[in-house]
């Protein structure tokens, strides 16, 4: 029997002008399929023209400037449009869609619907199962006693998985569809009896825990940055944009 993580799978990546998913625009997105591990992935790309200026700090991330992004982005009503349509057709098809940090990317694409679709990520999704696999969630919660830092590149370098052009959307995508794979593979006695339905009731609940566990961590260390513990989506807010 072929298990879920050899099988079809998504993945969603956004770069954007920053890391407030309330104020920021997406500047671009992919979504990768894949039928099969080691299959050969199917890539969509979308560039746009956030409206706003894209900071330099954003840029020397992502390397896409203001120039580049109004001479070849596109508006951002159709797009957003076409990605939460390819999303909702992912999982109406069954395949799990991997989010690295999904409460950022979703909830980001979510806001970019409410602002230029008069629309949400839920009501795209209404009639169908969202279930989204989140490496960092699982890996967090797998191998919780490991020490160091949890980024793509990370878990990349731990479970040996090639990250080409890091922070470009699909290559980002592509890697995290990787390590999700690669996580499941040497945790596959604690995950071979879930199916991805369930794992991801169970990852919301895990990451709840690990939130409450870094707040605390903040709380000890005078920071005053708030962790939010909704996953996949944070919920609206009255300030967004």
């Amino acid at each position: 029997m072929t298990h879920w993580y050899e099988g079809p799978l998504a993945a969603f990546d956004t770069e954007t002008t920053g890391v407030d998913v309330e104020q920021d625009r997406i500047v671009s997105a992919a979504l990768v399929v894949q039928d099969t591990a080691g299959g050969r992935p199917r890539i969509t790309r979308w560039l746009v023209n956030p409206g706003i200026p894209v900071p330099r700090a954003a840029t020397e991330v992502h390397g896409l400037t203001d120039e580049h992004l109004q001479r070849n982005g596109r508006w951002p009503a159709p797009v957003m449009e076409e990605v939460a349509r390819a999303l909702t057709e992912q999982s109406a098809a069954g395949r799990p869609l991997v989010v690295m940090n999904a409460p950022f990317d979703l909830t980001i694409l979510d806001r970019e619907l409410r602002r230029h679709r008069a629309s949400s990520l839920a009501r795209y999704m209404e009639n169908v199962p969202l279930c989204v696999l989140d490496p960092r969630v699982l890996d967090k919660h797998l191998d919780r006693y490991r020490k160091g830092r949890r980024t793509l590149t990370d878990l990349c370098a731990e479970y040996g998985v090639e990250l080409t052009g890091a922070h470009e959307a699909a290559a980002d995508a592509v890697a995290a569809l990787d390590v999700v794979r690669a996580v499941a593979r040497r945790f596959a006695s604690r995950l071979d009896r879930l199916t991805p339905a369930e794992l991801h009731i169970r990852q919301a609940v895990w990451h709840a825990a690990q939130a409450r566990g870094l707040q605390a961590w903040f709380t000890r260390n005078g920071t005053p940055e708030a962790v939010d513990p909704a996953w996949p989506l944070r919920p609206e807010i009255a300030a967004a944009a």
